[in-house]
């Protein structure tokens, strides 16, 4: 009966876990890392990125975006749209192809891949004969063709990948029509570009690297043309009316080359080289595009002189007299222009944008606006313009004050396009989000970026700089490689890529908001804190700096690390939106470790490697100063630059520790023979009778004597029972590096002699945890076990007020267990040993609120806690019982797992790369993901097909039949390794085949 009540109670509190938690990876925020191509389709108006890594990210209208990874872990070379449909095409470096299908599942589109497949060659034939280098997705729709290394041309029919023997065209049968007279007739290269004539499907144009191009008729299977370049050929564009075809080469020349029936010499057609006469690079993409009535846009890439600007990164853009170089921070991956309208049916075909790829930014250039300003992105965004430092989420945004940040945000981005973005493909279909987020990032450069962390675009709102309280040499840069008049080339440089930091001291390292207040605090690398205040003009005010000595004037000591900051002591200008007004200056100037702001009692504290402080910012006096340094902890004393020191000290100690098990070992080695039978068999008969407790590791106290033990490593006000058990008072807890938690009791004067009377504090409480292991978090929990409010929380009724009756108990989380103490005794009531059970340790943890999938009104709070394993636990909050572990991230990944930011509701971010967060949830009511559908092209397949390409026999029904066949033969095979689709897969093949077929009978 016992057994069988907590088999009921166990299935209870399951059936709890799945109405409140759930673990989903929902969305990458961010510009994906080390991208390799890009592909787009006019008529789904989507636009794809393939990268390095093997993943394919499909990308709409705002909301709308896909996601496919490789099971090859190999780069995405080449990212082809299959015409009018919803198929796209991938190859990748180990040369093999991929089909991609957008299909419909329970009325939301699903990235699916249906079909992969490799070239072979005759055999005994070397590698290059198949080595894919070009690929022509051709208009019908059902043909890709593939240029290789070894110069021939392959024609493949998909979706079932078919190789159509008899239609290859081979790298003979284009030599033997070649002139006599043509230099490189017997090495004509590997195939560099496929081109499909615009007005006749039938004709395409194959150019090979050696510099000749070859105009072929498909159907006839015969040269129609050729086209002797002798310069090394880097792309071919053929005009939009099919009267030219416009060639790029290495030498940074372009030429236009008339299409007809005779073969042309040389001299017939003038190269051009745009940025001579001196050695240019080679132009590696050319494209000409015609206007309504006016002068057609030539774009190219590259071409700069070689000696002067090699190294420049260029997008060159001529419309009649306007010429313009667009100057990129990084390596340009590829470009495509975008035209109003789908077809010249729909009227003004006009080129609309320019959307550049390059190796860290997407940039969108408006070309229909006087002067070509960018076009702001809604994703896609490099978060990493300079380096990510920290992160920040506020949940539950108010409505005042998120209007108030758009507002000083809109002032910033004033240069950017009015237009609209270009890209509109799909449609979104998630609800809207149920409330304000902001997700703060700290940067390298001394930025603040604020972000709209709400849905599914990570969309910037508002950028604020703390340099400008400082000297430094930023402000001599600014306009470096801006244009100059009558400069040649004309740059113009483009993007907010900017990875260089005039000075690292700069960088933020902790971030504070209070959403209810509008005050901001940032801490800084060089010890600098910040405090600033939301102003909704400009204004120009000097910032009072205020030096905190956490040394306490310890002699002995030298501080080798950097020096602090200049503080400009002139006033300076400020735009509207966040405004410092207050400085607080460590020394010496180590990096802040943590930091925390209580707008209602208009007090920070913050912390560092030698102690922690209070600031009161409204009378802008030092409250508290604490020295928490180890005399013999000398790597926090000397700075950065003594590492050396330290290693040799870590090594030290790693031979100590294992010459001390190696004699244990030594001890024991000789019983433990003997002993093991009979503790085997001792063991068996425990287990027999009795469950099996978790297998406990002993954990090892920590040294007094290790780095870094002073280290500040968390900060939480608090307003509980710190003396006595029936007087509440506001106080500050303070944990170390070293397991040592300070309490402070705090001496508020009242409210109407707030600004006059100074703050107090006094020490009240120390607690050294037994085995010294880093405090990482401290909670205090009220009389119902409900963590304290936020600051302002209660009196913006959000929040009930807590319960001042019952005891409060303090939770202390150390990077091996959690603890309990009763306040005010400060006695310990309850623990959890993490490490105990498997060896993790702590790395991040918050408090956030779990609500039901199933009662709207009903909840629990709990501690999401990230370990160095990578994985994520949920611990119930005041019994301090584990409740789901869910593995998150590698535990290779230590830059992912320091970066984690948990919010108030269930989810959290993590950087997966310097330029992308993974977004995730542990919440079933809370989660935040694509849902997207997009349906075929408008325009029919079958308007698209030539007239009489494949379709011209008089056995085509058969060849049909057959095709269809071999197809779904091909699809099968797709369908073994992947059967949980089949279904979906299986009909969207029989529609397209058959279009009256019974769906009843899948």
């Amino acid at each position: 009966m016992k057994r069988f009540r907590r088999h009921g109670h166990e299935t209870q509190r399951d059936r709890l876990k799945q109405e409140l938690y759930q673990f989903n990876k929902t969305v990458e925020h961010g510009f994906p890392h080390q991208p390799s191509a890009l592909g787009y389709s006019p008529s789904l108006q989507l636009l794809a990125i393939g990268t390095r890594s093997g993943a394919i990210k499909l990308y709409g209208a705002p909301g709308v975006e896909f996601m496919g990874l490789h099971d090859e872990n190999a780069a995405v070379t080449q990212v082809h749209f299959m015409p009018h449909q919803v198929e796209l095409v991938t190859l990748l470096d180990d040369n093999s192809l991929h089909m991609w299908t957008l299909r419909g599942h329970k009325g939301l589109s699903e990235l699916l891949e249906i079909g992969r497949f490799t070239l072979t060659g005759p055999p005994g034939a070397p590698p290059s004969v198949t080595r894919v280098t070009s690929v022509l997705a051709h208009s019908s729709g059902e043909l890709l063709l593939l240029g290789t290394e070894g110069g021939h041309v392959f024609i493949v029919e998909v979706p079932g990948f078919r190789e159509l023997e008899e239609r290859n065209i081979s790298l003979d049968q284009v030599a033997n029509s070649v002139p006599e007279d043509y230099i490189g007739r017997r090495n004509l290269e590997h195939v560099e570009s496929l081109q499909e004539n615009p007005v006749n499907p039938n004709q395409v144009v194959l150019g090979y690297g050696r510099g000749l191009m070859v105009i072929w008729d498909l159907e006839k299977q015969c040269a129609m043309q050729h086209i002797p370049a002798t310069q090394q050929l880097e792309s071919v564009w053929w005009t939009e009316d099919g009267e030219y075809i416009i060639s790029s080469h290495s030498d940074g020349s372009y030429c236009r080359w008339m299409v007809g029936g005779e073969d042309m010499n040389d001299d017939e057609e003038k190269s051009d080289i745009p940025y001579g006469h001196f050695p240019c690079k080679a132009i590696s993409k050319i494209v000409q595009l015609p206007t309504e009535g006016g002068p057609p846009f030539l774009l190219f890439s590259g071409g700069m002189p070689r000696a002067s600007y090699g190294d420049r990164h260029c997008i060159t853009v001529i419309h009649g007299k306007t010429h313009v170089a667009l100057d990129f921070t990084s390596r340009i991956i590829d470009f495509f222009a975008i035209r109003d309208g789908r077809s010249r049916d729909e009227g003004d075909y006009d080129p609309s944008a320019l959307v550049v790829l390059v190796e860290e930014e997407l940039v969108v250039i408006d070309l229909q606006t006087e002067g070509w300003p960018v076009i702001q992105t809604p994703y896609l965004i490099p978060l990493h313009s300079s380096a990510i430092t920290c992160s920040h989420h506020i949940s539950a945004i108010p409505l005042k004050l998120w209007e108030r940040i758009i507002a000083a945000g809109a002032m910033q981005y004033t240069h950017y396009s009015k237009k609209p973005w270009p890209i509109t493909g799909g449609q979104n279909l998630a609800p809207d989000p149920p409330q304000r987020d902001l997700l703060l990032t700290g940067h390298e450069d001394g930025i603040v970026n604020f972000w709209d962390a709400s849905g599914v675009c990570l969309y910037p709102m508002y950028k604020l700089s703390t340099a400008g309280v400082f000297h430094t040499d930023s402000d001599l840069n600014d306009n470096m490689n801006q244009g100059t008049e009558g400069e040649w080339p004309p740059f113009r440089k483009v993007g907010c890529f900017d990875p260089y930091s005039d000075d690292p001291r700069l960088g933020i390292q902790k971030i504070h908001l209070c959403k209810y207040s509008g005050y901001l605090t940032v801490a800084g690398t060089a010890g600098q804190i910040l405090v600033l205040e939301l102003n909704d003009e400009a204004a120009e005010q000097t910032v009072e700096a205020k030096v905190v000595d956490l040394l306490q004037g310890q002699e002995g000591f030298r501080w080798k690390g950097h020096t602090r900051l200049d503080v400009r002591e002139e006033p300076v200008l400020f735009p509207a939106g966040f405004q410092p007004f207050a400085l607080v200056q460590c020394q010496p100037p180590a990096v802040v470790t943590a930091l925390t702001l209580h707008s209602e009692w208009k007090l920070v504290a913050f912390g560092t490697s030698h102690g922690f402080g209070l600031y009161d910012y409204q009378q802008r006096n030092n409250v508290l100063i604490k020295c928490t340094l180890n005399p013999t902890d000398q790597v926090a004393l000397e700075g950065p630059l003594s590492r050396v020191k330290s290693i040799k000290k870590s090594l030290r100690q790693s031979f100590r520790r294992i010459r001390r098990s190696r004699v244990s070992l030594r001890k024991h080695h000789v019983n433990n023979a003997a002993k093991l039978h009979e503790a085997n068999a001792r063991l068996e008969a425990e287990l027999a009778e009795m469950e099996l407790a978790p297998v406990q590791r002993k954990i090892e106290a920590r040294s007094s004597d290790d780095s870094f033990t002073g280290l500040v490593r968390t900060l939480y006000f608090a307003d509980t029972f710190l003396t006595d058990s029936s007087h509440n008072t506001p106080s500050l807890w303070a944990g170390t590096n070293g397991g040592c938690v300070f309490a402070y009791m705090l001496r508020l004067p009242p409210a109407e002699h707030r600004a006059e009377e100074p703050v107090t504090a006094h020490q009240a409480k120390e607690i050294q945890l037994m085995h010294r292991a880093p405090v990482v978090g401290i909670v205090v929990l009220d009389g119902h076990g409900a963590p304290l409010p936020e600051p302002l929380e209660v009196a913006h009724d959000l929040a009930r007020s807590p319960d001042m009756h019952g005891s409060h108990h303090l939770l202390v989380i150390s990077e091996e267990q959690f603890k309990v103490f009763t306040l005010p005794k400060v006695s310990a009531k309850m623990k959890l040993k993490l490490t105990a059970i498997d060896g993790s340790r702590v790395r991040r943890v918050g408090v956030a609120w779990f609500g039901s999938s199933r009662t709207e009104d009903y909840g629990e709070s709990g501690l999401v806690v990230l370990t160095n394993q990578g994985d994520l636990h949920i611990v119930s909050l005041p019994h301090i019982k584990m409740q789901v572990h869910y593995p998150c991230i590698r535990r290779e990944d230590v830059s992912g797992i320091a970066s984690c930011v948990f919010t108030k509701y269930g989810q959290g971010f993590y950087l997966i790369s310097p330029s992308e967060f993974e977004r995730f949830s542990l919440s079933t009511r809370y989660l935040v993901e694509p849902r997207c559908l997009v349906d075929a092209p408008r325009q029919s397949f079958n308007q698209h097909r030539p007239p009489s390409f494949g379709a011209s026999s008089p056995q085509s029904s058969n060849k049909m039949l057959y095709k269809n066949i071999l197809s779904l033969l091909c699809i099968c095979n797709t369908l073994i390794r992947n059967p949980l689709s089949s279904t979906q897969v299986l009909e969207k093949h029989l529609s397209k085949t058959f279009p009256n077929w019974n769906y009843n009978c899948v």
